[in-house]
């Protein structure tokens, strides 16, 4: 078993490759599916949203001891549980293209799909057959001497067979196990265009146990390592990505959009650069401190400390640096607390009180980002209104910007300006 440190920078992974991709002049855009949302075949009538939300905050905190847990490894020998996948996207592999649905996760690089031969003791239930790389000419094994082989964190070589053998473990010991290969990827754009990606870079996977869930065949990684889709076609997209997150309760989707289409052109947007730190897979910004109004929490240091993330559902702050918002929060509020009903919310409040949400201004390097009481607040189904910010335990001292507080924002990343731009949007028209 080989290993190679993420953070390696690898610029001509994909020099040999010859990607010629169908786009529009616009870029393209592709929906966005909450998986607890009523359009999600996830989907559970029967849970409530104080539910749906509680359980997404256990999530958040698995997520958040991963994502740790990898970064003092330095090199990542697991990627996070694919089990508290938030998003969904439909793709479609090979040619002719035959779609599946996938997670779609900021927090891990490795695109990856069940294939065939798919055993019924090595594979789990999808809802649909396998993808059959037989049946697509365009399908290609991955020599084993590759750099983009050399990019995974794990892989292995037979001595008679010169195939690029990836294993990729997640941190709830799910894990896939196949051969890295090239096919073309297809989207199906929002307003029925489709665009393609020939010979790009995914795992097929025969061998994928854990916590997966049907009706999803992979997963698709939006991280910033060499592998992911976003690197991938990096050029192909001017270096740009973005999306725009709908309320829960929306009975629309979410929107990932690319190139053209990803560029925030309504004013008022705000940027802030992204910092370079191992493993690359996360995207860093540095946040200086939070107000509300003229009180403001100071962080300890803010070079590259927190991760903004669209898989986690809260907001998570170093605990000192909490504790000093939550002092102005209740300053703010000015009703008494009352007893949380679970560990993951720390400042909740009886909803007959009335209280008056403040708005809250996140200072990041060079921007200051405005959230509305949706981002930082929710009401419970008990007569309770919880704050989506928590503090990480002592032994964590991350910091992670999670999706709750991004509702209602378009998000663009610029890989090539390394920025990320935020500004006021109603996605639920995006």
């Amino acid at each position: 078993m080989m290993h190679k440190p993420l953070f390696l920078v690898l610029t001509a992974i994909f020099s040999s490759l010859v990607v010629q991709p169908v786009i529009g002049a616009k870029g393209f855009s592709v929906e966005l599916i909450h998986r607890d949302s009523p359009i999600s075949p996830f989907y559970d009538p029967s849970l409530t949203s104080s539910q749906i939300l509680r359980k997404n905050a256990l999530h958040s905190m698995d997520r958040l001891k991963h994502f740790q847990s990898l970064i003092d490894q330095s090199t990542i020998q697991s990627a996070v549980t694919p089990n508290g996948g938030i998003y969904l996207i439909n793709l479609s592999f090979g040619t002719p293209p035959v779609e599946y649905m996938a997670v779609a996760d900021t927090g891990s690089d490795l695109i990856w799909i069940q294939c065939v031969p798919c055993p019924q003791s090595q594979c789990y239930p999808q809802g649909s057959p396998p993808f059959d790389p037989q049946a697509s000419p365009t399908y290609k094994k991955i020599p084993c001497d590759s750099d983009s082989c050399q990019a995974l964190p794990r892989y292995q070589c037979s001595n008679d067979v010169n195939d690029c053998q990836y294993s990729y473990s997640y941190g709830d010991k799910s894990f896939t196990k196949g051969i890295l290969s090239t096919d073309t990827l297809t989207f199906d754009d929002s307003n029925g265009q489709k665009t393609a990606f020939p010979t790009s870079i995914f795992g097929c996977g025969h061998n994928n146990l854990g916590k997966f869930r049907s009706p999803s065949a992979g997963l698709v990684g939006l991280g910033g390592g060499p592998l992911s889709l976003v690197s991938q076609i990096s050029t192909q997209i001017d270096h740009r990505f973005s999306y725009c997150l709908v309320p829960l309760s929306a009975s629309s989707s979410s929107k990932l959009l690319f190139g053209q289409e990803a560029i925030i052109s309504r004013p008022g947007a705000v940027s802030t650069p992204l910092v370079s730190k191992a493993p690359q897979t996360y995207y860093y910004l540095s946040l200086e401190g939070v107000s509300i109004g003229d009180k403001t929490a100071q962080a300890g240091s803010s070079q590259g400390n927190i991760i903004i993330d669209s898989g986690t559902t809260l907001t998570y702050l170093e605990s000192s640096f909490y504790s000093s918002l939550e002092t102005i929060v209740k300053d703010a509020i000015g009703a008494d607390p009352v007893q949380s009903p679970s560990e993951s919310f720390s400042l909740c409040y009886g909803s007959e009180t009335n209280i008056n949400v403040p708005e809250m201004v996140f200072h990041f390097s060079g921007a200051d980002l405005r959230l509305q009481p949706v981002n930082t607040f929710a009401n419970f189904d008990d007569n309770l209104v919880c704050m989506l910010i928590a503090p990480t335990p002592s032994d964590l001292p991350l910091s992670i910007f999670g999706n709750f507080a991004q509702i209602n924002l378009q998000v663009e990343y610029d890989l090539e300006k390394r920025t990320v731009s935020f500004v006021p949007t109603d996605c639920t028209n995006q």
